[in-house]
């Protein structure tokens, strides 16, 4: 049996565990945390999803330079004799569609190592509590999924919405209120330690450290744990709305949520409701942005969620005219993809044509598969729309390349680039 194997064999085991019983406490972890095939598997899976280097600036491919065995033994060896200590966080800041910045924080590869070995040893216990309205972060769901129940919702009625957003979430999570949740089914109290250091962990942001120890609030968002951390305290809210007999139960109302990004869904929202929500979230710690949330009639306004637009629109190729609800690529979505297709181009100037058409099938190709969820999302307009702007950036691109227009802009690229070297053309490109 290989390491995934037999990682997934003891989720299972700790899932139905859990699910049989509603408040064990797991008492005997943190051995597992430090057994070499789950933390093989650990390195794997943080190897797969690539990020850049912390603070000591280590890489993956140092790490095998230096040889992988060797690096992950040595980890072994620090949590059996408890002698590990996590590294400053690397803050960095990633440019906003609004022109603000969002910070994420970048942990050193050993920290997010163990960090995956927790996730994958804790995710299965909190797994048989979470509910089914949250969809953010959590295996064998994706925004497609939440996307899809939206619709379904809207279909069943449900067209005033409360688009809500929170104030920085991840940076305002109460570190004491948190702890006592995950401490609700995990008694072990190394496992609790480890996540302790990694909320205390001091952060390092334009070369100066800050928070540490006395740190009370927030988990870095970009950490390997935090998604799962961010689920398990707003899972105290979902469970507050969707409580039978409760005051949004009581007026029909549903809540479809993404880690932080959530709607709640009605054929009317009554004041009262909004009212018991700012309550809510007041004794949880946490602030609504004003700024962003609202309520939107569906039936007469679009609206924006994770990325797509839900619109009312006539359906035009029928007989019998009728409504059907519009959901597709939102306009800031589609922006975003151009800018990364004009970033691109402007700083490659001197790729073959076979490195540019597989640099830009990354972006398009992620791109696409998002918004493609089938029986759900009309991404047909969209398409089109990146398939005129890829068409106009690759003639402009290969004009400027030199003084005289290249042969690939006198050929049409674009369309040389689809047949010769592989360039997705979007409007042709199916799911996958």
């Amino acid at each position: 049996m290989g390491d995934e194997e037999r990682v997934r064999d003891f989720q299972r085991k700790l899932y139905q565990k859990a699910k049989q019983e509603e408040t064990f406490r797991f008492y005997v972890l943190y051995d597992k945390v430090r057994l070499p095939h789950f933390l093989r598997e650990s390195y794997k899976r943080c190897k797969a999803n690539r990020g850049s280097a912390g603070v000591d600036g280590m890489t993956f491919k140092d790490v095998e330079m230096y040889g992988t065995d060797k690096f992950l033994t040595e980890i072994v060896e620090e949590l059996e004799n408890k002698t590990y200590k996590p590294q400053p966080v690397l803050r960095v800041y990633i440019p906003k569609a609004d022109g603000k910045t969002r910070p994420l924080g970048i942990p050193v590869i050993k920290d997010r190592i163990i960090q995956m070995a927790v996730k994958l040893v804790i995710e299965p216990i909190f797994e048989a509590d979470f509910e089914e309205s949250s969809y953010g972060f959590r295996p064998r769901r994706s925004a497609g999924d939440a996307v899809r129940q939206i619709k379904q919702k809207l279909q069943e009625g449900k067209c005033e919405v409360f688009d809500a957003d929170l104030s920085a979430y991840f940076d305002t999570i109460p570190h004491k209120e948190l702890l006592q949740l995950v401490g609700k089914r995990i008694s072990d109290k190394n496992v609790l330690h480890l996540i302790k250091m990694w909320l205390k962990a001091p952060v390092m942001d334009n070369g100066r450290l800050t928070g540490g120890k006395k740190n009370k609030l927030g988990t870095p968002q970009g950490g390997v744990i935090s998604p799962l951390l961010a689920n398990i305290y707003l899972h105290e809210f979902d469970k507050a709305v969707n409580r039978e007999k409760g005051v949004f139960c009581q007026c029909g109302i549903k809540i479809i949520r993404y880690a932080d990004d959530w709607v709640l869904m009605a054929k009317r929202i009554p004041q009262s409701a909004l009212d018991y929500l700012n309550n809510l979230l007041k004794s949880m710690k946490l602030k609504l942005n004003e700024d962003k949330s609202k309520i939107v009639n569906a039936l007469e306004e679009s609206f924006d969620f994770l990325g797509h637009t839900f619109r009312l629109d006539d359906d035009v190729f029928g007989r019998r005219k009728r409504k059907y609800w519009n959901v597709e690529p939102s306009s800031r979505s589609q922006m975003k993809a151009r800018d990364k297709i004009r970033e691109y181009l402007r700083y490659n100037g001197h790729k073959p044509p076979q490195d540019v058409a597989n640099d830009l099938n990354t972006i398009t190709r992620g791109w696409i598969n998002y918004f493609s969820t089938k029986g759900v999302t009309y991404p047909g307009k969209a398409k089109r729309n990146l398939r005129y702007y890829l068409r106009g950036k690759l003639m402009r691109y290969y004009k400027r390349k030199s003084q005289r227009k290249c042969k690939l802009y006198n050929q049409g690229a674009f369309m040389v680039l689809v047949s010769r070297y592989g360039l997705i053309d979007p409007t042709k490109y199916a799911f996958g």
